[in-house]
């Protein structure tokens, strides 16, 4: 595992959207054992405490649970998952927009943008 940590962002956060995005893509199935503590901390080599502040969060969010003596699991929640999927790609939805905007596209233009892009994929 190979995260490129960003300066502007708490190290924990950068963790649990990395974790999200292995879930919402299948690289982690619902039910898929994650790494420990000790194991990420050492594999990402930060602070055990920060992995485990992630993983609190992520418990917290209903993500990840533990179970007692065998270690941190994804949720078997399929509505958990999707709701993450559909979190994740309005903040992608939201970073285009803004973009497309700062360079000043109307929102008719943003439409015709993308639906212009996706008729062209399809026709490759």
């Amino acid at each position: 595992m190979t995260i490129e940590f960003d300066n502007n962002l708490p190290i924990y956060i950068q963790i649990m959207n990395y974790i999200k995005g292995e879930i919402v893509t299948g690289k982690l199935k619902p039910g898929d054992k994650i790494l420990s503590v000790r194991e990420l901390a050492s594999e990402l080599q930060i602070n055990p405490n920060t992995v485990q502040r992630t993983f609190q969060e992520l418990e917290r969010e209903e993500i990840v649970e533990t179970r007692r003596g065998m270690g941190r699991y994804v949720t078997n929640n399929e509505g958990t998952i999707l709701t993450i999927k559909k979190e994740m790609a309005k903040d992608v939805l939201d970073r285009f927009i803004r973009g497309m905007q700062d360079l000043g596209f109307q929102d008719e233009d943003i439409l015709a943008a993308v639906a212009e892009n996706i008729q062209t994929k399809d026709v490759k």
